[in-house]
């Protein structure tokens, strides 16, 4: 009785997943709402995450000078929540960082929509401001093949 009563559970909880509402795509992976990592990858080797437009994080950046002289970094974000830190390597939809680079280069990692640039790190001249959202396996947000990011320009003159 005890046999035939562990048999019939078995069935029934390995019939949970069979139902015709679980959707597969091609292949029988599951659809994934944390988007297809791609083949493409940024400079800096990290692969692009395919997300489609209508559910797609964005960013917008904005750059002001401050009093000391230095630059306050303001991001204003769509679809995107900032992960703490340890949050784990796994791309969850709409989650992650942001990576702040200064003509190019990484200067900053960012958990939330706010840094400050030292007016020493950034010299004479006009420089690029950029930044770029990533899902915390590092990948990168990306929409048509082209990754989330915002650039705001910034010109030193003569202090």
């Amino acid at each position: 009785m005890i046999t035939a009563l562990a048999v019939c559970v078995a069935l029934l909880a390995g019939s949970a997943g069979c139902a015709p509402g679980d959707a597969r795509e091609q292949g029988g992976k599951p659809p994934s709402p944390a988007g297809e990592l791609l083949d493409a990858r940024d400079e800096e080797g990290r692969p692009y995450r395919e997300v489609d437009e209508t559910d797609a994080p964005a960013v917008g950046v904005e750059v002001a000078a401050d009093a000391d002289g230095g630059w306050d970094v303001r991001l204003t974000v769509r679809n995107f929540r900032f992960s703490p830190d340890g949050a784990g390597g796994r791309a969850v939809a709409g989650r992650g960082l942001a990576h702040l680079a200064l003509n190019g280069r990484r200067v900053a990692l960012l958990r939330t929509p706010e840094h400050h640039l030292p007016g020493h790190s950034v010299p004479r001249g006009t420089h690029h401001v950029t930044v770029r959202l990533h899902a915390d396996d590092g990948s990168v947000w990306a929409v048509d093949g082209e990754p989330v990011e915002s650039t705001a320009d910034i010109t030193v003159s003569d202090r």
